[in-house]
């Protein structure tokens, strides 16, 4: 038996998102290893919202690293098995790091708050947008991409996460983006809907936030992974410092290769991926990608217990 852990990532927060944990202490304290870090109170914000707030890249990007953090602590601490490999979607890809050994939570946390701020500062808010359109393939995105862009003069617009089959999230300038959701329809989408982000990841809009990204990464010590991660950008593992340094800050600008991810988990023999963290974003992605592989979501303490006695 072969166990992929995958990390959520902006998009998946919600207030009242970490309640199903409540009775699990590691859980509050991770939450305050990271306030005594950042100086904020982030439990109060998943807990209480407002829904405004936590939406926030700023707030939304910490919270979602400190959630996948604490939630594989309280696995390790009730006894769950080492996984053979790990993804982390997005900004999780720094939650994998830390799961790997690679880098600190300390570290990552500082990283992500960094990468949060200077990714809002690329495009104010309201300039930028993303939306996932749903039932056209990924052609079909790209070509409707091509089309607005060629009719917005200077508007960016690009597929930023090729999530699975039927489902691609687009990014760039709102105006491009509202536009491209229209027309997406009008070529037989069964949905276009923008989503909870303050700003348009994973696109050349983003360019100037990995500039800035990558001089503070030459700055963290990142150690080789223990467990292997396969990255957004090229589906492939990087083991040395500069290695990994390069590819975070690619990432900012290029697309999420999410459905590659698991089919090559699939491939390399996994058959069980366990969604570790709130919420059951990737799970459901999971499902799309390869019905065959057996899904786990740790939702709550008790799917904590159960999933252990699972894969025991």
């Amino acid at each position: 038996m072969k166990t992929a852990f995958v990390f959520p990532g902006q998009g998946s927060q919600s207030v009242g998102m970490m309640k199903g944990y409540a009775d699990v202490p590691l859980i509050h304290e991770t939450f305050s290893e990271a306030a005594d870090i950042l100086k904020q109170d982030l439990w109060a914000l998943v807990n209480q919202g407002p829904a405004e707030d936590l939406n926030l890249t700023v707030n939304t990007q910490p919270v979602m690293l400190t959630a996948g953090i604490a939630v594989y602590r309280a696995w390790k601490n009730l006894g769950g098995k080492k996984p053979d490999y790990l993804a982390g979607h997005s900004l999780a890809e720094y939650t994998a790091l830390v799961v790997s050994g690679a880098l600190t939570f300390s570290d990552a946390l500082k990283l992500v708050s960094y990468r949060a701020k200077t990714m809002q500062e690329c495009v104010p808010e309201g300039m930028g947008g993303m939306a996932a359109i749903v039932g056209l393939d990924d052609d079909e995105v790209r070509a409707v991409c091509a089309e607005i862009i060629s009719s917005c003069d200077g508007m960016s617009l690009e597929p930023a996460n090729f999530n699975s089959p039927g489902q691609v999230v687009i990014a760039g300038h709102k105006n491009a983006v509202q536009h491209a959701m229209a027309l997406s329809k009008a070529k037989g989408a069964k949905l276009a809907i923008l989503l909870p982000m303050s700003i348009p990841s994973h696109c050349s809009l983003m360019r100037p936030a990995a500039e800035k990204m990558h001089q503070l990464l030459e700055k963290i010590s990142f150690e080789p992974p223990t467990i292997p991660i396969l990255h957004n950008v090229d589906v492939q593992q990087h083991h040395d410092a500069m290695s990994i340094r390069e590819i975070l800050a690619k990432q900012l600008y290029s697309p999420v290769r999410w459905a590659e991810t698991i089919r090559a988990f699939a491939s390399a023999g996994v058959d069980h991926v366990v969604e570790c963290g709130p919420g059951k974003v990737l799970t459901g992605l999971t499902k799309r990608i390869d019905a065959k592989l057996k899904n786990l979501s740790l939702t709550d303490s008790n799917a904590l217990k159960q999933t252990i006695d699972i894969l025991k």
